[in-house]
């Protein structure tokens, strides 16, 4: 498994990020759209793009990274190629989301903001999916998902790795 807060693998991504600051550079408050805009395309942002925007809104690196660090929903490291979030708002915890937490990460033997090592699976938490009638709720991807309990949440994880059932 790999841990997301230092890695960054393919430094060299200025070719890609590149056009996304330009695109982005002359809007108010450019930082965010241009930190959201990177994480879109790449599913993560490369630590070699904080000073490509510090550069571009002549600001430091510090301020950069100091947005990164504030905001957890960017990534640092290429993410797996499923996202599972578990939401751990108030009703997901009052219905078993805390157990489920639990058995996600013994399953998984991952905890939060990490990769399986087979790169299939990045566990990462969320605070509301906005599903609470279904509660526990999990998101995988871009699919939100209601009432997952152990049984359905192995099942799901299976199939998310091609193997037997899927959720």
């Amino acid at each position: 498994m790999s841990n997301s807060a230092a890695a960054d693998p393919a430094p060299d991504h200025a070719g890609q990020v590149g056009p996304i600051i330009a695109a982005h550079r002359d809007r108010p408050g450019a930082m965010l759209p241009i930190l959201h805009a990177i994480q879109r395309h790449l599913g993560w942002v490369p630590g070699a793009a904080v000073p490509l925007i510090a550069n571009a809104l002549n600001c430091s690196r510090a301020e950069v990274q100091g947005v990164l660090d504030f905001y957890h929903d960017f990534r640092r490291a290429p993410p797996g190629r499923h996202v599972l979030q578990l939401c751990r708002a108030e009703s997901c915890q009052a219905l078993g989301g805390l157990a489920l937490e639990a058995h996600a990460r013994a399953v998984l033997g991952l905890d939060y903001y990490q990769t399986s090592a087979d790169g299939a699976l990045t566990l990462e938490p969320v605070y509301c999916l906005g599903n609470c009638a279904c509660s526990p709720a999990v998101r995988v991807d871009d699919e939100i998902l209601g009432r997952v309990d152990q049984e359905r949440f192995d099942a799901l994880i299976a199939g998310l790795r091609g193997v037997g059932a899927t959720a």
